[in-house]
């Protein structure tokens, strides 16, 4: 059975201002790539962080049956949120230590959900350091913006 990663970024052109999301899933033999498939969208007035939620969710929510697989992001902010914070978080009714609400809440439970139905590794590298996956992730993030950017047509 092949190795299944999804390569997830996110990107936003101001914060809030038009922003993409972007995710190459890549099933792996050994070194072997198998199979490839991408996926992309946007919203016309968002954050980064959302985006990069919205990332890791979209590779998760098109999984149609229970999967194993890694998740390779970015982003400090979803790394920690899924692997560390999250668990305060419910614990606290959706709130942080310090009692304030949750930021992007609907987001983290959409996230929370989607990850209960498989058996998911997360995996931070940096951005923009020539990884190819994830620079390929940052392509799509932006080619799902580029519709909602001004003069887009």
């Amino acid at each position: 059975m092949p190795d299944l990663f999804a390569y997830t970024d996110g990107a936003c052109s101001g914060n809030p201002g038009p922003g993409g999301w972007g995710v190459l899933l890549i099933a792996r033999e050994g070194e072997a790539v198998v199979k490839t498939r991408e996926l992309s969208g946007g919203e016309a007035m968002t954050t980064n962080n959302r985006m990069e939620l919205l990332a890791a969710i979209s590779a998760l929510e098109t999984l149609r049956r229970p999967t194993v697989l890694t998740i390779v992001t970015d982003s400090a902010y979803v790394n920690n949120g899924v692997t560390q914070w999250i668990h305060g978080w419910k614990r606290n009714g959706w709130r942080t230590s310090g009692r304030d609400p949750v930021k992007n809440v609907d987001l983290w439970q959409r996230l929370d959900a989607a990850q209960a139905l498989h058996r998911v590794t997360w995996a931070w590298i940096k951005g923009h350091a020539g990884h190819a996956e994830n620079e390929k992730a940052d392509e799509l993030a932006r080619a799902g913006m580029a519709p909602y950017k001004k003069g887009a047509t």
